[in-house]
C-alpha cells in the first residue's frame, strides 16, 4: 500500500488528456458495465431524440476521472467521491482530466483533502467531481 503524500492548498496533478473517443471505446465500454442503452451505439435512434451524434455513458467519463485521481491520490485513500455530469460527450470528443487540492482538514484522526475534479471538452466542462482523500500530515 502506498503512504499518503504530502498536499498543500492549491496542488494539481499534471492534467490527462483522453481521446478522441472512438465507437470502440464506448462499445467496449457498454461491454464492461452492461449498458446497452441504444443513445451509446445506435445513431438512428439518437437522431430521433435531438442529439447529434451518439453519446458516451457519463460512467465512463466518471471512471475516468476516479483512475485519473487514483494515479495521484491512490485509490487505498479515497474516502469519498461525487460526480455531476453536466453535458454530453460525443465521439471524436477530447476530454482533458484536472484537479485542484481545494481545502485540507487536518482535525480528525488522518488529514483529508477536498479535491475538485473535472473532465473538459476545450473550454466546455463536462463532469465536475469532488473527492475527499486522506493525505500525510504536515
Amino acid at each position: 500500500m502506498r503512504q499518503p503524500i504530502q498536499v498543500t492548498i492549491g496542488d494539481t496533478f499534471p492534467a490527462r488528456d483522453i481521446g478522441p473517443l472512438t465507437q470502440t471505446d464506448i462499445v467496449r465500454f457498454a461491454g464492461a458495465g452492461g449498458d446497452f442503452n441504444p443513445l451509446h451505439h445506435d445513431p438512428e435512434f439518437v437522431r430521433s431524440t435531438g442529439f447529434p451524434g451518439v453519446i458516451s455513458m457519463g460512467q465512463m467519463q466518471a471512471g475516468m476521472l476516479a483512475g485519473w485521481l487514483s494515479d495521484w491520490l491512490g485509490v487505498e485513500h479515497l474516502r469519498e467521491f461525487e460526480v455531476r455530469f453536466v453535458a454530453p460527450v460525443f465521439l471524436g470528443d477530447v476530454l482533458r482530466l484536472s484537479g485542484e487540492i481545494v481545502a485540507i482538514d487536518g482535525q480528525g484522526p488522518v488529514p483529508i483533502a477536498d479535491v475538485a475534479l473535472s473532465a473538459s471538452r476545450g473550454d466546455d466542462t463536462v463532469v465536475k467531481a469532488s473527492a475527499q482523500v486522506v493525505v500525510a500530515s504536515s
